[in-house]
């Protein structure tokens, strides 16, 4: 999709340069050079397309015909591509890390419910330490994988972690931010479902809670920060102040160990609560550079 409109924007800019006589050469040199790295310049180069076309309607050229069908390419395009977890960590990450390290402007959403929601709740690489489901009974023994500080790695991948329920006002920060910059972004959204186990009307209380057990920790990586020799990566939220279990035994893909298999769900949450603290400690050095 992104080569697809990167094409088409360039032929019509291409269209525009041989009918610059008619078009006149003040519109042609605007909507070829135009800035739309803000919405205010955007909105500017739709009005132009729009004078565009009606300059077009009068011009008996088929460039003219081709250019009017083409001539929308020139307002700026944003691609998205949205999917889930078990998609963007497990059986699709191949086709995920591709678009992320070819460097092109697409924006990625994860949206992360950290198990296969769709097809029946098996466990799927995005799945916790410690939680139960299909294919991990007991609990799942091994951490989750970091997609976010693998693709950090790249070093010019714009990655954000968020949830809406912690941080509304960093959520919208985050978007506008992938939005605004001109290379392959990635967001990962905490995403509460109803494999989760839980009354999904206290979701964003849910993830709050997530995020303040360090579960869940809120952060950016912006490149164009080590371009101005700043640090790229910034620890949006607080350190942990709950305790793991106080968020995780909300949860019936927790709780259900903790009664089938109480010394096992110890083990696991004592297990879970070093990985948390782990990772935070990592994310703290990260953002001390």
């Amino acid at each position: 999709m992104r080569l697809a409109v990167d094409k088409s924007a360039r032929y019509a800019g291409e269209l525009v340069a041989r009918l610059r006589d008619p078009i006149g050469a003040e519109l042609a040199d605007a909507l070829v050079n135009a800035d739309q790295s803000d919405e205010a310049g955007i909105q500017a180069q739709r009005e132009r397309v729009a004078e565009l076309k009606r300059k077009l309607q009068a011009v008996d050229r088929p460039e003219a015909r081709e250019l009017l069908s083409l001539a929308d390419m020139l307002v700026k395009r944003s691609v998205w591509i949205i999917g889930g977890d078990g998609w963007a960590y497990d059986i699709g990450y191949g086709g995920l890390d591709h678009v992320l390290a070819s460097g092109y402007n697409v924006n990625v959403l994860v949206l992360d419910t950290e198990v296969y929601s769709n097809t029946g709740g098996q466990s799927s690489k995005a799945t916790p330490l410690a939680a139960v489901a299909k294919f991990a009974a007991g609990g799942k023994p091994t951490p989750k994988k970091d997609l976010g500080l693998m693709a950090i790695n790249y070093g010019y991948v714009y990655v954000a972690q968020v949830a809406f329920g912690a941080n509304d006002a960093h959520t919208l920060k985050v978007f506008q931010e992938a939005e605004s910059y001109d290379g392959p972004s990635l967001i990962i959204a905490y995403s509460h479902c109803a494999m989760h186990g839980f009354d999904l009307a206290k979701g964003l209380d849910q993830q709050k809670l997530a995020v303040e057990s360090g579960h869940w920790p809120l952060y950016r990586f912006d490149p164009r920060l080590a371009e101005e020799g700043k640090n790229p990566f910034q620890l949006d939220s607080k350190a942990p102040k709950v305790a793991l279990r106080d968020y995780i035994y909300n949860e019936t893909r927790y709780r259900m160990l903790l009664q089938s298999k109480p010394d096992v769900a110890e083990q696991l949450l004592a297990a879970a609560q070093e990985a948390v603290n782990e990772r935070w400690q990592k994310y703290e050095r990260m953002a001390q550079e």
